[in-house]
């Protein structure tokens, strides 16, 4: 029997994956009261211990790339980038399980975020076109949650909550005609990307076997001759991880069918791996075509990794157009970059088709507000793969750290609705308050493309900054160029908006540390906040990743080496330099510092003592308040 109680917050965020992890935590950081539901034992999903997929984004990975240092930093920044930076020091393991535990922490450290896990928003109760509660239940305790919020958020990937809610949805592809797309199908259908469920192996001293159930696919060599045959690359050929192109589902309903799109993926995967420890149908006994015979499994999912499901209309759908022009939105609070990255709806079950078409997106572009809000309902929003989008166009935006980006940009509009008595559907269309969304987001480490830090509290920006030594383009002035990485290079930031150089300051190295960074003004203030940007390679690929051959072109399992390791700040009192902070062993990009300098200051100063690899300090942005 089912236990009620009633809980009372702000923001309800349903969905404790990616974008629902960063736009909880966003909102609760700003003061907001939240509840994050989440229906597994973890957060993370697709992320989770529970599916492992790597995080990817707007840098790419697969067939393309965008990368290079001083010219495109596409990684992502904000909250997703402080998860990444925590995972690479505390995780050089690789632990799937040491993520969950990251997300767990992060969540339970906002004092003003309550998290219920193994709990599943089931029911809502509307009032017109608003929702008043949902209902939200916990078989494993037999709780039922009755939740009054302000402002709903549907962060699930398959949008249980708004469904209840009776919020417009889109399913399958658009025919090639309703948005005037060109990689979309001539004629509309109900078909949608497939599932997966990865697997892991390990190399042990000795022989393996492995039988296969006898329920196991059987694979020849020409089912899998554009999959496992493929010419080398990033994700294959390996033993160790895989298999992302091991799909199918997508002629099915992903949502109703789910169970039996589970039973077929087992069946698929350990067909696949009969295929590599045994051969391909016809093998010599004794042959070993892939040198898989000391390899043995060691993991693989039960719950599948699912691409597509719902995707809900909101006050803009996004297209293709929208993301190969990169359209300049008013309204922006989030940014992508993946290609377009179409799969065929019968997966593995079409083995003359690529398991993928990547089509790179030609600049990066940004997410609006609005594609997050509800057409038909005032206070829901939604982040993460079930935005309002097409599907050519979801298919860039549904990867995780985009998800992620966008929950935060979410996360943090929701908050300033809540403190300034605003629905969700009043947003996008007030420029004065989305403005204020937008310069929060930059002050969160966040990144809009073309958008940059007009922040009139910010009493850097009004300061004379010089430093003890730094070079061409990298002058101190940099720290208040009002952006915080360089996207002029290749497949930046578009032509008129990608705001050329450096944008930090970088000591001579020729100097050694200590370096110094100063800021003067002629009209003392009163310090009461410091918040500093340290580069930490946003050219490079860094995220948790089974696979081995990905995770080499990173600096896994440390601190970035660009970033500053140990550093004090100080203010100067007649002739002396009074301390005010003092840290060791930094390895985050965002750092923000409470201060009390005890009266007013004219000059205040960065001294860096050492990083994490580089000869030289290096510091994107420095803020006071």
């Amino acid at each position: 029997m089912l236990e009620d109680h009633a809980l009372n917050c702000e923001i309800l965020v349903a969905g404790g994956g990616m974008a629902g992890c960063c736009c909880a935590i966003a909102a609760a950081r700003l003061g907001a009261s939240v509840v994050l539901c989440q229906d597994r034992s973890v957060l993370g999903g697709n992320a989770s211990s529970e599916i492992r997929m790597h995080i990817v984004g707007a840098n790419g990975t697969g067939v393309f790339d965008r990368g290079a240092e001083f010219e495109t930093e596409a990684r992502e920044g904000g909250i997703i980038e402080e998860l990444r930076l925590e995972n690479s020091v505390r995780n050089s393991q690789r632990s799937a399980s040491m993520f969950d535990l990251i997300l767990f922490e992060k969540c339970k450290a906002e004092p003003n975020l309550r998290l219920l896990l193994n709990t599943s928003v089931t029911a809502v109760t509307l009032n017109g076109d608003r929702i008043e509660q949902a209902i939200a239940e916990r078989q494993s305790t037999e709780d039922r949650f009755t939740i009054n919020a302000q402002i709903f958020i549907d962060c699930t990937g398959d949008g249980r909550l708004a469904a209840e809610a009776g919020a417009l949805f889109m399913e399958g592809r658009e025919g090639k005609q309703e948005f005037h797309e060109s990689l979309a199908p001539e004629t509309a259908d109900n078909r949608r990307l497939g599932s997966t469920i990865l697997m892991q192996a390990r190399r042990h001293d000795r022989p393996m076997p492995f039988v296969a159930p006898e329920w196991a696919r059987k694979f020849e060599q020409r089912d899998l001759k554009l999959r496992l045959y493929a010419t080398p690359g990033e994700e294959q050929p390996t033993h160790e991880y895989g298999y992302w192109w091991a799909e199918w589902g997508g002629t099915l309903d992903t949502i109703k069918q789910n169970e039996e799109i589970r039973d077929e993926l087992l069946a698929v995967v350990m067909g696949i791996w009969d295929h590599v420890k045994n051969g391909p149908p016809g093998t010599l006994d004794g042959a070993d075509p892939f040198k898989a015979a000391h390899w043995a499994l060691d993991w693989f999912g039960f719950l599948p990794g699912k691409r597509e499901s719902r995707r809900f209309i909101g006050q803009h759908i996004l297209t293709e157009q929208d993301l190969l022009m990169s359209r300049d939105f008013p309204d922006a609070i989030a940014f992508g970059g993946w290609s377009l990255d179409l799969h065929p709806p019968e997966g593995i079950d079409a083995p003359d088709l690529e398991p993928c078409t990547q089509h790179p997106v030609p600049a990066l572009y940004n997410v609006p507000l609005s594609a997050c809000v509800s057409k038909n309902r005032k206070n829901l929003m939604f982040a993460g793969r079930n935005i309002s989008a097409t599907h050519v166009a979801f298919s860039s935006t549904r990867v995780m750290a985009t998800c992620a980006v966008i929950g935060q940009g979410v996360g943090t509009a929701a908050a300033f609705a809540v403190k300034q008595d605003l629905l969700p559907a009043e947003l996008a269309e007030n420029a004065s308050v989305m403005s204020q969304v937008q310069q929060r987001l930059l002050r969160d480490d966040a990144f809009l493309v073309g958008i940059v830090n007009l922040d009139a509290q910010d009493f850097a920006r009004s300061a004379t900054i010089t430093a003890s030594s730094e070079l061409a383009d990298f002058a101190a002035m940099n720290v208040v160029s009002g952006q915080t990485r360089s996207v002029h290079g290749a497949a930046g930031a578009p032509e008129g908006r990608a705001i050329p150089g450096g944008h930090r300051w970088m000591s001579d190295p020729v100097d050694g540390l200590s370096a110094m960074l100063q800021l003067e003004w002629e009209t003392p203030i009163e310090p009461c906040e410091i918040q500093l940007i340290f580069d930490t390679g946003l050219h490079r690929h860094l995220t948790l990743s089974q696979h081995d051959g990905y995770t080499s072109k990173m600096q896994w399992g440390q601190a970035q080496p660009e970033t500053v390791c140990d550093y004090r700040v100080e203010v100067l009192d007649g002739e002396l330099w009074i301390p005010l902070v003092e840290v060791m062993g930094n390895y985050q990009r965002r750092r923000v510092h409470a201060v009390d300098a005890n009266s007013a200051v004219s000059v205040l100063r960065v001294v860096v003592t050492a990083t994490n690899g580089v000869d030289q300090a290096r510091i994107c942005e420095v803020r006071v308040y």
